[in-house]
């Protein structure tokens, strides 16, 4: 393990995240709204936080994955992935201008099994490069771990990746092979349209249409079950209306035809509790398919990431549902507690929490910093 310094940055289509590790290990995990399909300066923007939370960013070398070329804002996805690359290798400094190409302070964008690649050749491998965050995390894991399934739920997706003896089995890459194969499913806690979630819902033991509108989104339900972390819940609401109590079941009533006040505090907490019943039934079905697509053993270590980590033994129970009593249960890890390698500092807790928040990030700095080859090199094999 090297003592240099990387940052590592996964910069999404609606949060940018990053994280600093030095000697191989964790010191700061930070994550920011990012609606990248408003405008390339909402990265500028990100960039300048940056700097002004590390102020040693020019000394360090970057590893860099991203999902955010799938905004609207680019043509496609090529032109969102060669437009994000250019921005950060021009905003990023090198540490010294004077020695360009020595390895130090480059931008290094992770092309999955391609490697490592500099700028110049993001168009060549721009393909490689788009939304390959997920297996980035599913690679450290897998060495980490050795053999189980990688559950990342986050804010808009989930990630269902196995792995066995240290290696990813899914030969899915790209996000529509992975969405045909049930490893990426669209159903996050804080930015899923409840519309996309159900169209039937319980209010008061009887069944009703959803309305498929924007009405509410997967943060109203969280919210009002007290689960999801304010920290985590960075966008505006669906209404752009405020996010206390009131605001928010109110919102949620929208989505069958009633208002705040036809309810009582009670009413609306069942009735978030039962969207919450829906996207974990969803969940588990997802998960089960993809363990079975993979002969992944029923014991296999479920190693859990993404601000919605709060889901996981509740959806490893649905995936579970019907299984004969004789099965083993799974042995369940943290992603920022049991992979990622946090600095014994007085804030080890805070950025064991954040590391398994922005997986990601923390993944792409620590293979980066892990591959003795890619330092002064303009390309590495993958791990």
């Amino acid at each position: 393990m090297s003592e240099r310094t990387v940052i590592g940055w996964d910069i999404g289509g609606a949060h940018a995240k990053a994280c600093l590790l030095q000697g191989g290990e964790v010191l700061d995990v930070a994550q920011w709204p990012c609606a990248l399909w408003m405008g390339m300066d909402r990265l500028d923007a990100v960039l300048h936080a940056a700097r002004q939370r590390w102020t040693g960013l020019a000394a360090a070398q970057h590893a860099v994955t991203m999902t955010g070329e799938m905004v609207d804002l680019f043509t496609d996805r090529e032109d969102g992935v060669r437009k994000i690359a250019a921005e950060l290798a021009r905003a990023l400094p090198a540490s010294d201008p004077a020695r360009p190409g020595d390895g130090h302070g480059a931008v290094h964008f992770f092309a999955g099994d391609a490697g490592w690649c500099r700028d110049a050749e993001v168009p060549a491998l721009w393909n490689a490069i788009a939304s390959a965050n997920w297996l980035a995390t599913a690679r450290h894991a897998a060495q980490r771990i050795g053999t189980g399934l990688l559950v990342d739920i986050g804010s808009t997706t989930t990630d269902l990746i196995a792995f066995r003896n240290g290696r990813i089995l899914t030969g899915s890459r790209t996000d529509a092979q992975r969405l045909a194969s049930g490893e990426l499913v669209y159903h996050g806690v804080v930015r899923t349209p409840l519309c996309a979630v159900a169209h039937r819902i319980d209010w008061r033991g009887e069944p009703h249409n959803v309305m498929n509108e924007l009405f509410a989104t997967s943060a109203d339900v969280y919210r009002l079950t007290g689960e999801l972390n304010p920290a985590h819940d960075l966008h505006p609401s669906a209404d752009n209306a405020a996010k206390d109590p009131d605001a928010t079941r109110q919102r949620l009533a929208r989505m069958i035809g009633l208002d705040g006040r036809d309810g009582s505090p009670d009413d609306w907490l069942d009735f978030a509790r039962s969207w919450r019943a829906v996207q974990v039934a969803v969940l588990g079905g997802e998960m089960r398919r993809v363990m079975e697509a993979h002969g992944l053993a029923r014991d296999a270590v479920i190693v859990s990431a993404g601000c919605g980590d709060f889901l996981v033994p509740d959806v490893v129970a649905s995936a579970s549902a019907g299984a004969p009593e004789s099965w083993p249960a799974r042995r369940h890890v943290a992603y920022g507690r049991d992979v990622a390698r946090a600095h014994a500092s007085t804030g080890h807790a805070a950025v064991q929490d954040w590391a398994q928040v922005c997986a990601p990030c923390v993944a792409v700095a620590t293979l980066f910093d892990m591959d003795p080859s890619v330092c002064g090199s303009s390309r590495s094999a993958a791990a």
